[in-house]
């Protein structure tokens, strides 16, 4: 019966093949049970039998599954700790939760500006601002020019203490971090987040080297982000010394001044290998600010910033205590606020005459080599300083300019201005001004080409050409003289006869051979320099009478190469043009010696060394030229006023004659003299220098005029004891002037003056043609009578 029951009982099904399941949440225990209704779908009908098998079933113990919705319920979750550790615990889970979604941000920024910028295999450096380094005649250098001011150096070329400068405040960490220096990053906020201000930047010399070379200075997020693009780039393609390198060739110093060579030439006016200690902590504390910390500006701000960069560079092992107290000790750095010096009138020149000689604009670095001697041009430029300093304002002369060249043309000096710090006008090239009397040795040229001699007389009285009346600076006239007086003299009716004599043309020719490019007008007046030329021109123009009669074109450059060494271009002052028969260069230079031996030019004589030049005034003594030469040098001087104001008296035997021997004096020291051109003898018969009328030093009395009257009523001249030629010269001799006819009438009125139909300048005042060389009010003035004397009785006039 009992088997009978056991076989009776239902088992349900499983899937356990007789082993328990434990991955669905029932027990062994639970898997038999009693009828339910759940589970009759799976019993297996069985024939009933009677009602006790029913009870019996009915009696068997149920064990009742427990509801599935509680066997799978969670359980109850612990309350969070409350107190200090929680909150620090619940900072600690939000802060990596930030920083996770800050770095999906981060990464999604970075991949959208990287997106917009070209591809990384376009990339490269651009190649730095061309540089210009000019230099004098010993190669020594006069100035850089360029967008950079200066060329590029290596770490090795240039003074150690700037680069460790540069790293110990700029980028302590430059040789470990990989471009982006997260920990100098750190350490700049926390710095300014307690100062309450910006006092350290987080930015890398890569980084800012990125920024120099590829980006705007514009602050924006984008911007930034590529820098650090840029700078990982970089150190992965370059080392760090040439990452150093370039950043050092082309960080900003301030005024104008691109790279540590162009900084420390600006500054200190020496090479960035000679930069001291002092110095190149100024240097490194200007990439900060470079115009708020300038020494040219504030030098207090520049010295009390270098400071800090030595501190730094201690604590960085570079220097040592001791280091930091001799820099210190040395006197602070003093720079003006501008480049300085007047050869930075020649540098201009050269960037200006450049691109024609290279044929094309400057693309490269280029070295230039000019002619320039800088121990000359400190000299001009001292002369200059040294008269205006002590007559200049007194006399309402205000700017001043010298030419100086040699033989072959070359440049040997020029100021172009009194400071070239306050004006970089050049008023030796650009400025054009009348020459005044100083243009009348073109006069006297043509004279002699057309047949006269420096014995030739003429009538030194009023004249009048047209409604021109010219007069002489003192408004006295001397009768008859000689053309080596008139020119001593600087007589303006002699050369106002001449040019009527000879024509304008050809005096405009003669100038124009000689070197003068300007545009000259062809009227009368032009024989007292009425027509504007520069100062450098017409010093050129003089440079035949110095070599014997060749032209010279003025140049200040020699040779153009690259740094390569491949040269560009080449002067050749070779085979120079003759312009000037060297029998007329004999007399001019005599006539002119005579000038500043006896005449308007007294004030340039140099002891020892002979010399000869033209002085030269304009009208209302708006323009004041000294030109003359020795056999080493020609130099012109001008002095005046940039408004054209005039100056109180000044003529050009005055503060220009001055500045030119002061000049000369120191250009000539050391040298041993030599005579001018044809040793300041007069080719006329072998005669020398003739000398006739009133003279400072030798003066002339009605008596020896009578004395030396011939039978022919023309006086003879009163002649210097004739002299041993310094330097003999061997010139074929002209033929003494012997045609009475050479000497014009006394009397010149309209209708016997051969010089009144002159169809030039018929109305001065048309053409603003001044009346007299100095002084004179521009009207034409009525002639004084002439009032009869002794000697026109003896000359039967």
């Amino acid at each position: 019966m009992a088997d009978k029951k056991k076989s009776r009982q239902r088992i349900e099904p499983s899937f356990s093949s007789g082993r328990e399941r434990i991955d669905d949440g029932f027990s062994a225990g639970e898997r038999i049970v009693g009828p339910r209704r759940a589970a009759k779908r799976y019993e297996e009908p069985e024939p009933d039998e009677d009602e006790d098998d029913d009870d019996e079933y009915e009696d068997e113990p149920v064990v009742q599954k427990p509801r599935r919705a509680r066997s799978r319920r969670k359980p109850a979750r612990r309350p969070p700790p409350r107190g200090f550790f929680g909150f620090i615990r619940a900072t600690i889970y939000w802060g990596l939760v930030l920083c996770l979604w800050a770095g999906i941000g981060v990464a999604g920024l970075v991949a959208y500006y990287g997106s917009r910028m070209p591809s990384a295999s376009t990339w490269s450096i651009p190649e730095r601002p061309p540089n210009v380094k000019i230099t004098d005649l010993g190669g020594n250098l006069i100035a850089n020019r360029g967008t950079t001011g200066g060329e590029a150096v290596t770490l090795s070329d240039m003074s150690p203490y700037i680069p460790e400068a540069i790293i110990a405040i700029e980028d302590r960490r430059f040789y470990s971090h990989f471009g982006f220096d997260p920990i100098g990053l750190g350490r700049a906020v926390v710095t300014n987040v307690v100062t309450g201000h910006a006092v350290q930047g987080g930015s890398t010399l890569t980084q800012q080297l990125a920024k120099n070379l590829f980006l705007s200075p514009d602050r924006t997020l984008e911007r930034k982000v590529q820098e650090v693009l840029l700078a990982l780039w970089l150190e992965h393609k370059y080392t760090k010394d040439q990452i150093l390198t370039m950043y050092l060739n082309r960080v900003y110093f301030g005024s104008n001044a691109y790279g540590v060579e162009a900084a420390s030439r600006r500054y200190f006016n020496k090479s960035a290998k000679d930069v001291n200690l002092g110095e190149a902590a100024m240097l490194a504390g200007l990439v900060k600010a470079p115009s708020r910390l300038s020494p040219a500006r504030d030098p207090a701000a520049a010295e009390a910033r270098a400071q800090l960069v030595l501190q730094a560079m201690r604590d960085q092992g570079f220097i040592s205590e001791s280091d930091i107290k001799t820099a210190m000790a040395q006197p602070p750095t003093r720079t003006t606020s501008y480049w300085s010096g007047a050869e930075n009138y020649v540098a201009d020149m050269v960037m200006d005459q450049l691109p024609k000689l290279i044929g094309s604009p400057v693309k490269e670095d280029l070295i230039v080599d000019t002619t320039l001697d800088m121990s000359l041009e400190e000299k001009a430029e001292k002369a200059l300083s040294d008269v205006l300093e002590k007559e200049g304002k007194k006399l309402n002369a205000s700017q001043a300019s010298l030419v100086s060249i040699d033989a072959t043309g070359a440049v040997r000096a020029l100021v172009g201005g009194r400071d070239y710090a306050q004006s970089q006008f050049n008023r030796a090239v650009t400025a054009k001004r009348q020459p005044g009397s100083a243009f009348k040795p073109f006069v006297y040229t043509a004279a002699l080409e057309a047949g006269l001699t420096p014995n030739s007389i003429r009538n030194d009285l009023p004249v009048k050409i047209g409604n021109w009346a010219p007069e002489n600076y003192e408004q006295r006239y001397s009768g008859p003289v000689t053309l080596a007086t008139a020119v001593a003299k600087s007589l303006n009716t002699v050369a106002a006869q001449l040019i009527a004599e000879v024509g304008p043309e050809q005096v405009i020719k003669v100038a124009h051979r000689l070197g003068i490019e300007s545009d000259l007008q062809a009227n009368a007046s032009i024989a007292l320099g009425t027509s504007e030329v520069s100062l450098l021109e017409l010093t050129s123009a003089y440079a035949p009478f110095m070599n014997g009669g060749f032209k010279v074109a003025p140049h200040v450059i020699t040779k153009v190469t690259t740094a390569s060494g491949k040269v560009l271009y080449q002067a050749n002052s070779n085979n120079p043009e003759r312009v000037l028969n060297p029998d007329i260069v004999t007399n001019m230079n005599a006539m002119m010696a005579g000038v500043i031996a006896s005449g308007t030019g007294k004030a340039a004589r140099i002891p020892g060394w002979q010399a000869a030049g033209k002085s030269g005034t304009t009208q209302s003594f708006r323009d004041a030229l000294f030109v003359g030469f020795t056999s080493h040098l020609t130099t012109g001087v001008w002095f005046g006023n940039d408004d054209g104001k005039s100056m109180r008296k000044v003529t050009g035997g005055g503060l220009p004659a001055k500045a030119w021997k002061e000049f000369m004096v120191a250009a000539h020291k050391g040298i041993t003299p030599t005579p001018i051109f044809g040793g300041g003898q007069i080719i006329d018969n072998g005669l020398p220098v003739a000398q006739t009328g009133p003279d400072g030093d030798q003066p002339t009395s009605i008596g020896n005029i009578i004395s030396g009257a011939d039978d022919g009523g023309q006086p003879s001249l009163q002649r210097r004891p004739m002299q041993q030629p310094i330097q003999p010269q061997i010139v074929n001799q002209t033929v003494g002037n012997e045609d009475p006819q050479d000497l014009p009438p006394a009397n010149l009125s309209d209708d016997n003056n051969p010089y009144s139909s002159n169809p030039y300048n018929s109305d001065p005042y048309d053409s603003e043609i001044p009346p007299a060389d100095v002084g004179d009010s521009g009207r034409p003035r009525a002639a004084r009578p002439h009032r009869t004397s002794l000697l026109d009785v003896i000359l039967g006039r």
